[in-house]
C-alpha cells in the first residue's frame, strides 16, 4: 500500500522491489524495520554518523568494555574496539534484514593484498563466534586492483562473499568480474558529482545521468557475456537515477530516498533487462595489472572518485577510532 494513502496503487518502492532486490544503504536499525530491505549495507561514514547517535550508545559502549577485558594496551583496545562495532552493528542489523551485510574492510588497507585478506577473515571469525554465517556477510573491499585480488583469494580459497565498492568504471567491473566476486557496488552519485564539478552542464536527465549510464553499461557487459557476478547500484544523489536503473540486480538506497520512493504511486518502468544485453556493443576486456592501472589512469573521473572515496572512509575510520580511544581513556 502507498504511503500516500492511496491504497488502489503500488508504490514506486514496492513496484522496484518486484523487479530489484532492494538495499538499504544506512547505519540506521529504525529505517530497516520501516522499509524492510532484502539486504543492508554499511560503510566507514555511516558507522561513525550512527556511532554519534544517542540510541546506539550501548552499542559503542559494549565494545569499548570488551576491548578492555582483552588487552591493556591503548592502541590493541582501539583496534579491537574498530572491529567490535562494525560487528555489533552487522550483527543488529542481521536480526532485522533477511538477506545479508556488507561489513567494509578498513579503507587504509586499500592497496595491501595480504592485509585485507587479513581483516577479512578476522571479520568472518567474529561473526562466526557471534553465531553468524559467513553466507549472511559480503566483506566490503575497494575495487583498487589489489582489493579486486584480495577479493579473487577470498572468494576462491576461503568462500567468502564480497562486496566491491568505489567502482567508477567498466574496468573495474570486468576486474571483478573476471575474478568471481560475488557483488560489486558502482557508484551513480559520485560519478554525477564529478561531471558537474568538472563540465560546463550541471544537471541531466534521469537516463543521461552519466552514473547510471555507467551502471547500465556495466550490468548490460554482465549479462552479455554470462558472468555470474551481480550489480548493485549505489550513492545516488535523487530518486531518478533509482528508477532509471529499475531492473538492476540489486539496488542500496539512502533512507530519504526510500522515504520519496515510498510516497509515490507512480507507474514504474522496468530499465534494465537481460534480454537487452545481448544487443550492447562493446568487446570483452581482457585485463592483467598493466593494462587495468592504465585503463583506469586514462579515466580522470574513475582515478578522481577511487581515490578521493579512499581518503573519505579512510578519514572517518581515523574519527571512529578516536571516538573509541576518547571512551577508552574515560
Amino acid at each position: 500500500m502507498a504511503a500516500n494513502g492511496d491504497a488502489g496503487k503500488k508504490s514506486v518502492l514496492d513496484q522496484l522491489k518486484e523487479m530489484t532486490t532492494v538495499v538499504c544503504d544506512s547505519g540506521d536499525f529504525g529505517t530497516m524495520e520501516k522499509y524492510k530491505p532484502t539486504d543492508a549495507t554499511t560503510n566507514p561514514s555511516l558507522i561513525l554518523a550512527a556511532a554519534g547517535m544517542a540510541q546506539y550508545n550501548q552499542l559503542i559502549d559494549t565494545a569499548v568494555e570488551a576491548a578492555k577485558k582483552k588487552s591493556s594496551n591503548l592502541k590493541e583496545q582501539v583496534d579491537l574496539a574498530f572491529d567490535a562495532v562494525f560487528i555489533a552493528f552487522g550483527l543488529e542489523i542481521l536480526k532485522i534484514v533477511p538477506g545479508r551485510v556488507s561489513t567494509e574492510v578498513d579503507a587504509r588497507l586499500s592497496f595491501d593484498v595480504e592485509g585485507q585478506i587479513k581483516k577479512a577473515l578476522h571479520l568472518i571469525t567474529l561473526y562466526k563466534d557471534a553465531g553468524i554465517s559467513s553466507d549472511r556477510v559480503l566483506i566490503k573491499l575497494s575495487s583498487t586492483w589489489e582489493g579486486i585480488q584480495a577479493a579473487k583469494i577470498l572468494e576462491k580459497q576461503h568462500n567468502i562473499h564480497c562486496n566491491l565498492t568505489l567502482l567508477f568504471s567498466l574496468p573495474q567491473a570486468a576486474a571483478c568480474a573476471d575474478a568471481q566476486v560475488t557483488l560489486v557496488s558502482p557508484f551513480v552519485g559520485r560519478i554525477l558529482d564529478w561531471y558537474v564539478a568538472h563540465t560546463d552542464k550541471k544537471s541531466y536527465a534521469p537516463l543521461e545521468d552519466p552514473g547510471v549510464v555507467s551502471v547500465t553499461k556495466i550490468y548490460n557487459y554482465y549479462k552479455k557475456f554470462g558472468y555470474k557476478t551481480v550489480v548493485m547500484g549505489a550513492s545516488f544523489r535523487n530518486a531518478g537515477e533509482v528508477t532509471a536503473l529499475a531492473g538492476c540486480d540489486l539496488l542500496t538506497i539512502s533512507p530519504k530516498i526510500l522515504e520519496e520512493l515510498a510516497n509515490s504511486t507512480e507507474k514504474l518502468e522496468k530499465r534494465l533487462k537481460k534480454e537487452d544485453a545481448a544487443k550492447f556493443d562493446v568487446d570483452k576486456l581482457e585485463l592483467d595489472e598493466a593494462k587495468f592501472r592504465f585503463l583506469l589512469n586514462e579515466d580522470e573521473m574513475a582515478t578522481d572518485k577511487l581515490a578521493d572515496g579512499i581518503r573519505k572512509f579512510a578519514a572517518d575510520a581515523v574519527k571512529l577510532e578516536d571516538l573509541l580511544r576518547a571512551k577508552l581513556q574515560k
